[in-house]
């Protein structure tokens, strides 16, 4: 990844286009209608290498039967595994639950808010426990997933994704920078998610309509 000098223009147009096409096209889903950091995690946990549209029954159904931390700590692996079928996966529920007795037990049942001490929970790495601290607690930190990454490395740098690691620590440090100091951090943040699953998609990307194409370095690239 060649060094480039990013303006603080483009960042600002960046933040600005995102936070208006978020208003306008942002997915209604079930988890961003709660501010309860457990259905945010349970949410995230679920989402991993899993469809949106898969994940909506299901997590409506895993928060019936388990509402709280306290609930899935105390209930058994077995029940915690037929309940979170048919997502697959299975790992996933019992690192989720593993989770939910770290939190019982060293925290007191309250999920920690800053994403530092979110990753000493076992099973958690940094894009859950960023997702986790800006959506349950309304934090300022930067998130990136592969879908983000993606994103930023086609506008800002012109590729399709780090390779390397010292591509993703400037992606990380970027996407530091660009996210709002203020309270619209929260759509920002949700902002990138959907627009990397629906518009700058790794496959056929929607540039011909995608309101970043005139400073976006990939463009006419991928279309």
């Amino acid at each position: 990844m060649a060094t480039r000098r990013i303006t603080k223009r483009k960042k600002e147009n960046f933040r600005r286009i995102l936070l208006a096409w978020y208003a306008k096209y942002g997915r209604d889903l079930p988890w961003r209608h709660t501010d309860d950091p457990y259905h945010v995690l349970v949410s995230e946990i679920m989402l991993q290498q899993t469809q949106v549209d898969r994940v909506i029954p299901k997590y409506h159904e895993f928060l019936e039967r388990y509402p709280d931390i306290s609930t899935l700590s105390e209930a058994s692996i077995e029940e915690v595994k037929n309940t979170w079928k048919p997502l697959g996966y299975n790992i996933r529920p019992v690192r989720l639950q593993t989770i939910a007795r770290e939190v019982q037990a060293e925290y007191g049942g309250t999920i920690p808010d800053s994403p530092k001490e979110l990753r000493n929970l076992k099973g958690i790495g940094e894009y859950t426990a960023g997702a986790v601290s800006c959506f349950g607690y309304k934090k300022r930190v930067p998130l990136v997933d592969t879908n983000v990454d993606r994103l930023l490395q086609r506008v800002f740098y012109g590729n399709n994704s780090s390779e390397k690691s010292k591509e993703k620590k400037a992606i990380w440090k970027l996407a530091t920078e660009l996210v709002p100091d203020d309270e619209s951090a929260y759509d920002y943040n949700q902002g990138l998610m959907d627009f990397g699953a629906t518009v700058c998609m790794a496959r056929k990307p929607l540039c011909l309509t995608c309101p970043m194409t005139a400073f976006c370095l990939a463009y006419p690239v991928y279309t």
